[in-house]
């Protein structure tokens, strides 16, 4: 199995990004191989600031690290302001960008990145900015043709989730190409499976979401 975190970048109860988070999240439960999904809140994150790092954090901080840290995949939704991801949630990378008593929970870590509005671009124009961070804090960001899903007051949805054919396929896309990312970086690590298994079925998988 792989256990997820997911993250989202609004902190709105109401948000698309929400949405789609519990779209990945009913995806990975249909799946083979009994994978895992964990929500992560960063809305209650303080302010990134040094004297406080040197103090230790906050108990927050210190779940955040922890779940990032025991995930195999990292999995980020995020709308877009002016442009950028929102505040709320470059905070929470600074926090996790810091590597504390050990590494960084960021280092190597198979992320994956969608965005999500009303509007038509579907927040596609915050991707880059947050790519670019994530590469800063050294995470593996998996490479594929962006998905970003617009129009999302047209999108039907049913138990929290989206059900739309096409957005739907588009996303599973993102969770299988995540899953084959974090599967080749584990056979590097573990390369002895045993006779006719496959490497990627032969380990545990752990998946992360943010909130």
């Amino acid at each position: 199995m792989a256990k997820f975190v997911l993250v989202s970048g609004s902190t709105s109860r109401e948000s698309v990004n929400g949405t789609v988070l519990a779209t990945v999240r009913h995806l990975l439960a249909g799946l083979p191989g009994a994978h895992e999904a964990e929500w992560l809140p960063i809305a209650d994150l303080p302010f990134y600031e040094t004297s406080l790092e040197r103090a230790g954090g906050s108990p927050a901080v210190r779940d955040a690290k922890k779940a990032v840290a025991g995930a195999d995949v990292l999995f980020i939704s995020t709308p877009s302001y002016n442009g950028e991801m929102p505040g709320v949630l470059k905070n929470a990378l600074d926090w996790l960008s810091r590597a504390g008593c050990g590494a960084s929970p960021l280092a190597g870590k198979v992320t994956a990145v969608t965005s999500a509005s009303p509007g038509a671009r579907g927040a596609i124009d915050a991707q880059p900015g947050l790519i670019g961070v994530l590469g800063r804090c050294g995470a593996r960001v998996v490479e594929r043709e962006p998905v970003a899903v617009g129009g999302t007051g047209s999108l039907a949805v049913e138990d929290g989730r989206y059900t739309d054919p096409e957005l739907v396929a588009r996303l599973e896309g993102l969770v299988l190409a995540a899953l084959a990312e974090f599967a080749e970086l584990d056979a590097v690590d573990e390369p002895e499976a045993a006779d006719g298994v496959d490497a990627a079925d032969a380990v545990g998988h752990r998946v992360a979401v943010l909130v």
